[in-house]
């Protein structure tokens, strides 16, 4: 099926309701609840604690998050946010009665709200490799923010006021003020609300190596893809190797791969001009400065736990290179990443600077293609019936290249 037609079929679906849908005589979707431990991570509370260190930090993360435009919808703490705690994640299962030794984890891409655009992206990993693909929402967006912040009228509203509050203000729209008003706030957020999915996922693994998914063998293979700043997290993962889960686990990066600081993520569909400045200035720039006067943030990023240092590696290019790079060297016959030429949010030749080191010399296998039609990092694949033909032929390469890897 051509690949516009293919969108509308699987936008037509009822996927986020119902526990099985299905697709057609190839493969159906599934959906499953989540129960995240890792949820008292996220600020809003007064007191904290490490358990695995037996520490505990009283709170110095904001609390009162009024900037201009803000109001009572979406001036709530992370941690009293409902769909943090519990949320549904999407499974895209290739026919079969048998439960799967070869699984995918797919992350999406940043403030995104429903999982429409990558159902095809899905179909066609599935079908192409017969491995489950689970699509894992990232914490703070998809289907893990309230219902009420995707409101048209509302979240209107609340840009003019936010445009008329700042008013050398870039790109802010319907679509991206909730969370830009909620990073300028507090853009420590990105931080723990990182982490927290990080931790979801190893909980997942967990679960699943205990043989407690009704879809998945106890010792299944686990690749994964991962499009825009979902690759970042996906890079957290495969290069922190919690346990040694992730040994022989390959990484797909579709438009994504670069660090944090050499991003440009200011776009109506991602978020605003202040939001970026604000995260910019507090994960970039004055970092070490908030870990010394954040003990619990300096704990989370510092030397006991790896994850935190390799995170804080990906937030600057220049912050911890040679660690960065070396463990990069390690997987580097196990990473692909496919950029596109005219990407301006994550431009190719940054995916490159990351991955392919400060001296080249880092064999990781990027691709920057182009396309013969107009794209932008947020829609690569525009669904628009002048140009399906040309997206269809697109989206097939792109697509085969990623198959045939995590076949191989």
């Amino acid at each position: 099926m051509i690949y516009n037609k293919l969108y509308h079929l699987l936008k037509g679906k009822s996927i986020y309701a119902d526990e099985i849908i299905p697709v057609d005589e190839k493969a159906e979707i599934r959906n499953y609840e989540f129960n995240s431990l890792a949820y008292n991570l996220l600020s809003g509370d007064e007191i904290y604690s490490c358990t695995n260190h037996d520490k505990t930090f009283t709170c110095r993360d904001i609390k009162n998050t009024r900037v201009a435009g803000i109001d009572k919808l979406i001036d709530v703490s992370d941690i009293n946010i409902a769909e943090n705690r519990k949320f549904r994640y999407v499974v895209f299962k290739p026919a079969s009665n048998e439960k799967f030794k070869d699984v995918v984890l797919f992350f999406h891409g940043f403030n995104e709200k429903y999982w429409d655009k990558y159902l095809p992206w899905a179909k066609k990993i599935a079908e192409d490799t017969g491995k489950l693909v689970v699509l894992f929402p990232i914490a703070f967006h998809m289907n893990r923010a309230p219902h009420l912040w995707s409101d048209p009228r509302k979240m209107f509203e609340l840009s003019k006021h936010r445009k008329d509050g700042f008013p050398d203000l870039i790109d802010s729209s319907l679509s991206n003020v909730a969370i830009s008003t909620r990073l300028h706030a507090c853009p420590q957020r990105f931080l723990w609300s990182g982490l927290q999915t990080y931790y979801d996922v190893i909980q997942f693994v967990e679960e699943c190596k205990r043989g407690e998914h009704p879809l998945i063998e106890k010792d299944f293979t686990l690749d994964f893809f991962s499009y825009s700043v979902g690759s970042l997290l996906a890079e957290i993962l495969k290069l922190t190797n919690h346990n040694h889960y992730f040994d022989n686990s390959k990484l797909v990066m579709f438009c994504g791969g670069a660090v944090f600081n050499r991003l440009s993520p200011v776009s109506k569909f991602i978020i605003d001009s202040e939001a970026n400045a604000a995260m910019y200035s507090y994960l970039v720039e004055h970092l070490s400065i908030h870990m010394e006067r954040n003990p619990r943030m300096n704990h989370h990023l510092g030397e006991s736990h790896p994850e935190g240092l390799v995170f804080r590696s990906m937030l600057n290019y220049s912050v911890m290179l040679q660690q960065r790079e070396d463990k990069f060297r390690k997987a580097a016959d196990q990473i692909l990443a496919i950029s596109l030429q005219k990407d301006t949010v994550i431009p190719s030749y940054e995916i490159i600077n990351t991955l392919q080191g400060s001296k080249r010399d880092i064999p990781i296998d990027v691709q920057v293609l182009d396309f013969p039609y107009e794209y932008r990092h947020e829609d690569p694949f525009p669904v628009a019936e002048s140009i399906s033909i040309m997206v269809n032929d697109s989206f097939n390469i792109v697509f085969k290249k990623i198959s045939d890897f995590l076949n191989t």
